[in-house]
């Protein structure tokens, strides 16, 4: 069986994009770094433009899809996303000029074949025109990717109790947003149900979904202003041990916010 591997080469409100794949073949995750910034992180962990075959969209915020039309441009690859988010997209100035030759739709309540991947997406609550979170398939691999998400939902819930890899959304902290400078406007945006998930609610989505069989836990989405990776961390470490979970038994990670991890097996 051909190893799966994952980089998240930027994971916050300054740019979000993600990889997983294999040896032969893999998906991208958001388009929210320039085209040179990616073939960069690529080169430096041994990829190439090559070594995806379609990018999938999570939502259309412009840290997620900020260069989407210059990929659409320069790497001519699918984007896969649902129609709503496609019909979104398209209202984009900036990718109206090529996205007719890279628009797939996925099906809904279905998984998708792309390439040796089965894809299905479930929706969950933010403030954009529809996000979605991914659930991904590779023979006996399965990987869930959720972020920009107000709270959890069953359907959320439901395939990260059988996913050996889950990225989640740890957005805040909620004193450090409460007593931050944010406007009271931004801060109710934030918390209240449509915005991010902050490290308590992360914490209790972990303690809901954590089953044996989870091998890696990624925090994504950090805060600049109202989060750190200590805490988010740390936080989520105290719901495994509060869980019983033996050290090292889970991959945790909290991925860092304007600079890529390294290539990691999953």
């Amino acid at each position: 069986m051909s190893e799966l591997k994952f980089v998240s080469f930027s994971s916050g409100s300054s740019g979000n994009c993600y990889f997983i794949g294999n040896e032969e073949d893999g998906i991208l995750i958001d388009a929210g770094v320039s085209l040179r910034r990616l073939k960069q992180y690529l080169i430096e962990n041994h990829l190439s433009f090559d070594s995806f075959s379609a990018i999938l969209v999570t939502h259309d915020h412009m840290d997620h899809i900020r260069s989407l039309g210059s990929y659409c441009k320069k790497l001519v690859k699918p984007i896969y996303a649902t129609s709503v988010l496609h019909d979104a997209l398209v209202r984009r100035n900036f990718a109206v000029p090529y996205m007719d030759a890279c628009r797939k739709v996925l099906a809904d309540g279905e998984w998708n074949a792309i390439g040796p991947f089965l894809v299905k997406y479930f929706i969950v609550p933010h403030d954009a025109t529809q996000t979605v979170g991914y659930a991904i398939r590779y023979q006996d691999r399965k990987f869930v990717l959720m972020t920009d998400m107000g709270r959890m939902t069953e359907e959320a819930m439901a395939f990260a109790m059988e996913s050996d890899t889950v990225v989640i959304e740890s957005n805040y902290d909620v004193d450090m947003l409460l007593a931050g400078p944010y406007t009271h406007e931004l801060k109710m945006r934030i918390c209240q149900g449509h915005g991010h998930l902050s490290n308590d609610e992360c914490g209790m989505a972990i303690r809901k979904f954590y089953h044996p069989g989870l091998k890696n836990l990624f925090l994504c989405h950090l805060s600049d202003h109202n989060n750190t990776p200590e805490i988010a961390y740390k936080n989520a470490q105290s719901v495994l041990d509060a869980l019983g979970v033996e050290r090292g038994t889970v991959h945790l990670r909290a991925l860092p916010r304007t600079s890529p991890t390294p290539l990691i097996n999953l």
